[in-house]
């Protein structure tokens, strides 16, 4: 099934049954649904034609949500709510999509292919010529971190989450997992959000979307197929899981092999064999994300200031957390708390 007929039919064809509006000339009603299915975010019609002329149809494959959306103008749209939580996979359908990659470095997807755009770790934008036609994935980074953890062995870091990327295009794999999702919702669009039909499918999307994205980040360092990435020991995934849930307490490596029943000196070895770090690392890791995480969630309006997140998470020392925050995320914890005023 092809890409322009996503979502408006089934097998029979008949129009896909939709619990809102498809379409909409209301910017106000266009933004309550986008703000339910995608996340808050910011949208600003280019040049002369200010009133849109929107479509809007939308199914759910597990946790993941598809839509089939166009404004109907030249929009640009920026500013996506990092406390929502989602990914967005973009894929052009029809029309231009320029999306920023960096502050002053744009790709623009051809038909076909899709932009990957973590909004949950990452400032986002991208400007739609008149005539565009997107077919969106919207993903809980939560999903992502889950489905990472159960078919590589662990989570990618930071780092890879904020990679932005191109993947896809005319005769790629990816594409054509995208045609069958299509088909596969044209088939039985009401066993998709529930039931082990979505749930497959769902799997299928995010395993294969962290391949592609894996295989576009190289300046990440993140190889799925490394020995270091290996399914590691169930003691090291708990011991993961006791510091991540710890992490502001700063328990001791004692703590932390006790908690999982080893010793410091297996679990220290098991860490350096299958996550090629120390425990220590890894706690230390959870902490500066915690506090990223802090900030990101944080009103900068509200008084609450970076000391006050900092200790929080266990930092004394302000001048040498702000050294080691820098070299983390590459900017100041105070930048990272006033995100939400620009």
């Amino acid at each position: 099934m092809r890409l322009d007929h996503a979502l408006l039919t089934d097998v029979s064809g008949k129009p896909l049954r939709q619990q809102h509006k498809i379409f909409s000339t209301e910017w106000d009603e266009i933004s309550d649904w986008s703000d339910r299915v995608y996340m808050p975010y910011r949208v600003a019609p280019i040049g002369h034609a200010i009133k849109p002329h929107a479509t809007m149809h939308s199914s759910r494959i597990g946790e993941l949500t598809l839509t089939r959306f166009a404004y109907g103008v030249a929009v640009s749209v920026d500013e996506f709510s990092p406390e929502a939580g989602n990914a967005l996979l973009l894929t052009t359908v029809r029309g231009n999509a320029r999306h920023w990659a960096q502050r002053s470095v744009t790709e623009d997807t051809a038909v076909g292919e899709s932009f990957i755009a973590n909004c949950s770790r990452v400032d986002y934008r991208i400007d739609l010529d008149p005539d565009h036609l997107q077919l969106n994935l919207t993903i809980p980074h939560a999903v992502l971190e889950r489905m990472a953890q159960q078919w590589f062995g662990f989570v990618p870091d930071d780092q890879f989450w904020r990679h932005k990327c191109v993947i896809g295009g005319v005769g790629s794999s990816w594409l054509s997992l995208l045609e069958y999702t299509i088909r596969c919702v044209a088939e039985a669009s009401e066993h998709m959000a529930e039931g082990r039909l979505g749930a497959h499918l769902e799997q299928s999307l995010c395993v294969h979307l962290l391949r592609e994205w894996a295989g576009r980040a190289e300046q990440a360092g993140l190889d799925f197929n490394s020995p270091m990435n290996r399914i590691a020991p169930r003691y090291v995934r708990a011991a993961e899981e006791f510091m991540s849930a710890n992490a502001a307490n700063l328990p001791t490596m004692t703590e932390v092999a006790s908690a999982v029943g080893t010793s410091v000196r297996a679990l220290s070895g098991a860490f350096s064999r299958f996550r090629g770090m120390t425990p220590g690392a890894f706690l230390r890791e959870q902490r500066l994300q915690g506090v990223r995480r802090d900030l990101l969630a944080t009103d900068p309006e509200s008084g609450t200031t970076v000391s006050t997140i900092a200790f929080r998470w266990g930092y004394l020392n302000l001048g040498e957390f702000a050294g080691i925050y820098r070299k983390r995320f590459s900017e100041l914890p105070s930048q990272t708390l006033q995100r939400r005023l620009r």
